[in-house]
């Protein structure tokens, strides 16, 4: 992928194999988001959930930074008349659930490096797993702005590292480092720079080789267990396991082991 030179940015996205890579690119701003770039990560994840070839996200972002949060100039006036940017019907990238909008179902893996402010460590949050980069530099700065983070933060930082540590961040608005976010649960994996966007592509395409279903199903439930409870996760054990036997790919699991090879699986 190379440069935009869109004055608003783009979303641009490249397919590898099974794995769709979604790039952020408006580097020239620090990958500031404008309402188009929002509408075209929409449209990114909703492709990603809906295309049957594809099995796995990559978000990552061009130039140095992941991204400096919202481009206020452009996205003020959406948060002043409460409209949202990405349009309804599509999935939305923070996860949230919120009425119109679809969740995703497939696994995001997450690179970021660099400036991720407010937006970009949303955005991390409501994906799957995170790579950082060890240059990076998070700041959840809403505050000093005079404004509330409403993409996830305030849910799911408490939820990774504690209500204390949460707070800690969310109400001064600091800057922290890579180390900081491994040790809060914010990030899982931390890599030197050059590193980055290949260890982030393979975690994908480990994931993209494993049966399909299961890997849709596996997520959901955990995400379940978070959102709703361990015994409501618990209650979907039989169902979704006698599903799941019945598959196709179930029966090639057995195959494969038995005859000692890699699966071939096809997501039936």
């Amino acid at each position: 992928m190379t440069a935009s030179h869109h004055p608003d940015g783009s979303i641009d996205c490249e397919v590898r194999g099974d794995v769709l890579l979604i790039g952020i690119n408006r580097p020239a701003k620090r990958n500031g988001f404008t309402p188009k770039m929002f509408r075209e990560l929409g449209e990114a994840y909703t492709r990603l959930d809906d295309d049957p070839v594809l099995r796995v996200g990559v978000l990552h972002a061009l130039g140095e930074h992941f991204t400096a949060g919202l481009d206020l100039p452009t996205i003020a006036p959406l948060m002043k008349a409460g409209r949202k940017a990405v349009p309804l019907g599509l999935v939305d990238p923070l996860n949230l659930g919120m009425e119109g909008y679809r969740r995703r179902t497939k696994p995001m893996v997450v690179a970021v490096q660099g400036i991720t402010y407010t937006l970009g460590i949303e955005l991390m949050l409501a994906a799957d797993i995170v790579v950082a980069a060890d240059n990076c530099r998070f700041s959840q700065l809403e505050v000093r702005r005079g404004i509330m983070a409403t993409g996830g933060a305030t849910l799911r930082m408490a939820e990774r590292a504690g209500l204390g540590n949460a707070l800690l961040h969310l109400l001064t608005g600091d800057e922290f480092d890579s180390a900081e976010a491994l040790r809060l649960n914010f990030v899982q994996k931390v890599v030197p720079a050059p590193e980055l966007l290949p260890q982030a592509l393979r975690i994908a395409q480990t994931i993209a080789a494993q049966a399909p279903l299961a890997v849709v199903a596996t997520r959901l439930n955990a995400l379940k267990a978070v959102e709703h409870g361990p015994t409501v996760a618990m209650h979907e054990f039989i169902a979704t396991q006698q599903r799941l036997s019945q598959s196709d790919d179930a029966a090639e699991g057995v195959r494969s082991f038995v005859e000692k090879r890699p699966a071939r699986f096809t997501g039936r």
